[in-house]
């Protein structure tokens, strides 16, 4: 059955609109960021210049702001990700009748608002480094991570579930019968099973914290990060510098993706050959024949 012209054009339109609303604004930036006029502006073009990425360069705060948020970033996955993988682990080992609560207990952090976690971080740790002498530990950077660790573990955590859930409980089994003790079944059978879940979880873990805001202005205290310090510029006005970030950050997560499609590919065909060479090898066992050489 063909659909009607209407129903075509509506279509078209559909789709048309979609993007230009999820594109839109890239576009303006990517184009904001080469022109040079002192403010934003697309069209008309009067000039091609780099002029906005050396200013980018040169403004201290931002850069500092930057590096600021690429520390707390690996921060939060070295915690978030260990914390949501055990998270998971003990969702699958629990009595199904306290599975349910336990579940509400642990992805309540992601329901509660940024602000809430932000205050309830410095206040919690400003009143428990009082009282036990560990004022060092009231930092700006050192709040950050714990506030944004306590809600993106649990994104860690589903990650890794939805991947756990599909493992097959027989090789544990099979490992543990021949001799091997848990910890070898965890890191040479279960870890290796959960390794995309685990890069997942972590690649999400750094892009939360990234570009976190919420929970970051309360707790940072008086240290910045990039989100604190453009959300300062934009309310002074916004420049073409800003563009000429976004458009680096833009150019970098879409050649982490390509890089990280590239691997997985190599690696899908890696175990594919492999899979096919035990498949020779069991078959050339069984007719008596050696097995071919895989290329």
């Amino acid at each position: 059955m063909k659909a009607d012209p209407f129903q075509r054009v509506l279509f078209t339109v559909y789709i048309v609109v979609f993007f230009l609303y999820l594109l839109g604004p890239l576009a303006v930036m990517g184009v904001s960021a080469f022109n040079t006029p002192q403010y934003p502006q697309v069209w008309p073009i009067e000039g091609v210049t780099l002029d906005w990425f050396a200013m980018l360069f040169a403004d201290q705060d931002m850069m500092t702001g930057l590096r600021m948020s690429i520390w707390i970033g690996l921060l939060v996955v070295a915690i978030s990700v260990p914390i949501g993988l055990a998270g998971a682990i003990v969702m699958t080992q629990i009595q199904a009748r306290v599975r349910s609560a336990y579940y509400l207990v642990v992805v309540s952090p992601v329901l509660t608002p940024g602000i809430i976690i932000g205050i309830s971080t410095v206040v919690f740790w400003r009143q428990f480094t009082g009282q036990t002498g560990t004022r060092f530990l009231y930092d700006g950077v050192v709040l950050t991570v714990l506030g944004q660790a306590s809600f993106i573990s649990a994104y860690c955590m589903l990650i890794i579930l939805a991947r756990l859930q599909r493992f097959d409980r027989a090789q544990e089994e099979a490992a543990l019968d021949l001799g091997a003790t848990y910890p070898q079944v965890f890191r040479h059978i279960l870890l290796p099973f959960l390794k995309p879940a685990l890069a997942s979880a972590a690649v999400l873990a750094f892009l939360s914290s990234f570009e976190n805001y919420n929970t970051t202005t309360f707790s940072i205290l008086s240290d910045k990060t990039l989100t604190t310090v453009l959300a300062g510029r934009v309310r002074q006005g916004s420049t073409p510098a800003i563009s000429a970030l976004a458009v680096i950050i833009v150019a970098a997560t879409i050649l982490g993706a390509i890089a990280y499609e590239v691997y997985k590919r190599r690696a899908d065909a890696a175990a594919a050959r492999r899979q096919r060479a035990a498949l020779a090898e069991e078959e050339a066992e069984l007719s008596g024949t050696p097995a071919p050489a895989m290329g």
